[in-house]
């Protein structure tokens, strides 16, 4: 007859009841915020006159030149 199976010397139980007792528990992983509609970085030609045009009014030319393409996209209803 075979001697009884050990499943574990009594070094790995007494570690295994340390860890079980010292280890912090997981905790729940942070919730993916949803990704608000933003603005992206591209690369545009445009003609000097169009530039120019939304550039004469100064600063927030960009959001200018965007709020013009929505509203002839028909992405903003007025």
């Amino acid at each position: 007859m075979r001697p009884p199976r050990r499943t574990g010397s009594a070094m790995d139980k007494a570690e295994a009841a340390f860890k079980a007792v010292t280890t912090k528990p997981a905790e729940d992983a942070p919730k993916a915020k949803a990704i608000p509609e933003g603005k992206e970085t591209v690369s545009l030609r445009l003609d000097r006159a169009v530039l120019e045009h939304f550039q004469d009014d100064g600063p927030g030319w960009q959001d200018r030149i965007n709020a013009a393409l929505r509203q002839a996209a028909g992405l903003d209803a007025d």
